[in-house]
This record gives C-alpha cells, sequence and structure tokens, in this order.
C-alpha cells in the first residue's frame, strides 16, 4: 500500500510539475497562436522517472491541464493523448533499449528522439483532422520541433541531474 502511495504522490508532483512547467516559460509562436514551452522536458522526465502507467498518466493529465489553464481548451483532448502517448513511447522504448544492453544515456537520447517525433506528429495530425486546420496544420510543425529539441536537451540534463535522487527512492 505505500508503495502504490508513494508513486501516486510522485506521479500528481510530476504532473503538476509538467502543468508549470508548460505555461509559466512560454515562448509565443505567432504565426499559429500557439507557444513553445518547457512542458515536453518533464513530460520525459516523468516517463523516465515512473515509467509506465503512472508517467504517461503524469505526463498526460499535466500537459492537458496547462491546455485548460492557458485558455487553448480545443487542445485539451489532443494534448493529453498526444503526451500521454508520447511518455508512453519513451518508456516502452528506453527499457527495450536498456535491455539489450544500450546504456541509460544512449537508450535516453533515442527514446526521446522517437517520443519527440511522435509529438510533433501527433499534434499535426490533430490539428490537421480534428481540428479542421488542415495543411494550414504544417505552420505548427517548425514550432513543435523546437519544443522537441529543448525538451529533449532539457529533459536530458534533469535526467543526468536527478539520476542519484531517483536511486535513492525505494517506489
Amino acid at each position: 500500500m505505500e508503495k502504490k502511495l508513494n508513486v501516486l504522490v510522485i506521479a500528481s508532483l510530476l504532473a503538476a510539475i509538467t502543468t508549470i512547467a508548460t505555461i509559466v516559460i512560454r515562448i509565443p509562436i505567432f504565426a499559429t497562436n500557439g507557444y513553445i514551452n518547457i512542458g515536453d522536458a518533464i513530460v520525459l522526465l516523468s516517463a523516465w522517472f515512473l515509467g509506465n502507467p503512472y508517467g504517461a498518466l503524469a505526463a498526460g493529465i499535466g500537459s492537458g491541464l496547462a491546455d485548460l489553464l492557458a485558455g487553448y481548451p480545443a487542445y485539451i483532448p489532443g494534448t493529453t493523448v498526444i503526451k500521454f502517448l508520447m511518455a508512453f513511447i519513451w518508456a516502452v522504448i528506453f527499457k527495450m533499449l536498456t535491455k539489450k544492453g544500450l546504456s541509460d544515456a544512449a537508450s535516453s537520447v533515442i527514446s526521446s528522439v522517437i517520443a519527440e517525433i511522435w509529438m510533433i506528429l501527433g499534434y499535426l495530425l490533430y490539428e490537421s483532422f480534428l481540428l479542421g486546420y488542415g495543411k494550414a496544420a504544417l505552420a505548427s510543425v517548425a514550432g513543435n520541433a523546437t519544443q522537441a529539441v529543448a525538451g529533449l536537451v532539457l529533459g536530458s540534463a534533469l535526467m543526468a541531474l536527478l539520476k542519484k535522487i531517483k536511486n535513492l527512492l525505494t517506489y
């Protein structure tokens, strides 16, 4: 029971940090009326810290809540699913690569690249088809790619810094 409570507390904390990281530091993209944020770093960190399903849930819920609080209600369902799957994909690939003997650092970078590609593709599909933007959704690819690179770099740095703390926790 205590282990499950610890995981739920950490997942809740990571969801809150994801929300904050997403809405506090925003770089506007005027072409799309959206913004670049550092929330992806915490999405990746959530996947690394908790794995599946709790890391993915923290990432999806925290990111969806950020859209709610930032005034982007049309994006709440898409963001929640896209970021959930982003973290889920990261955790699955990371686990697979480390089991094959790849280092944690290499596994993390490869997993992050694949997860971020999913994020870019996920938003492109969501905006094109579900929001009805069609080809105009292509305008968001550059901003999402910039956000992906920032998330990968910052997420990797945070994982390296927090590795010792993670090893001390028993959850």
